[in-house]
């Protein structure tokens, strides 16, 4: 599987709950886009935080159609020192050697991991080299490995969002 790492993050680098921030540009080229990115997944890989807000609203969010129904049934990653169970259907822990798991899950067949969220998570997985980004301003943490990239497709939406898919260069 192929670790993709989604993430809301503004143009001043604000990374925190985009349901704080974020529904003004929220819009249906936004969940257009969302949508194909849960259809080319076949796993989540959440850390705790970004776990217990998903597992809290999509169980009991209603009207939410077939995302939400694959967002319930999906197979869920979660990375927990702190938690003892992860009851959302199809959520496993993973605890102990983090990155030897996910560098596991990234062998198996099949299509996306998605990372949603999860900074604490998503920044150790970059020192790790298990996500191919290179250095930012604030979103990355100091020490976060520079990698080339190429720029595969990019994607304006009318409200102003602009998504940039990104794939490690060749070596």
């Amino acid at each position: 599987m192929r670790l993709v790492a989604t993430e809301y993050l503004s143009l001043d680098g604000v990374f925190e709950e985009p349901g704080h921030w974020s529904g003004p540009w929220f819009n249906d080229e936004a969940g257009a886009f969302k949508w194909a990115e849960l259809q080319n997944s076949d796993a989540q890989l959440l850390g705790r935080k970004t776990y217990e807000g998903f597992a809290s609203a999509w169980p009991t969010m209603e009207g939410t159609g077939e995302f939400g129904e694959k967002m319930n049934t999906m197979p869920k990653y979660v990375v927990s020192s702190t938690l003892d169970k992860a009851e959302w259907t199809g959520s496993k822990l993973i605890k102990g050697n983090v990155m030897e798991e996910v560098r596991k899950l990234k062998l198996q067949p099949g299509r996306d991991l998605l990372l949603a969220g999860s900074g604490q998570l998503f920044n150790a997985l970059v020192k790790e080299n298990l996500i191919d980004v290179g250095r930012g301003m604030r979103l990355f943490e100091d020490g976060a490995a520079r990698r080339p990239l190429d720029l595969k497709e990019t994607k304006r939406f009318k409200s102003g969002i602009v998504i940039l898919e990104l794939e490690p260069a060749p070596a």
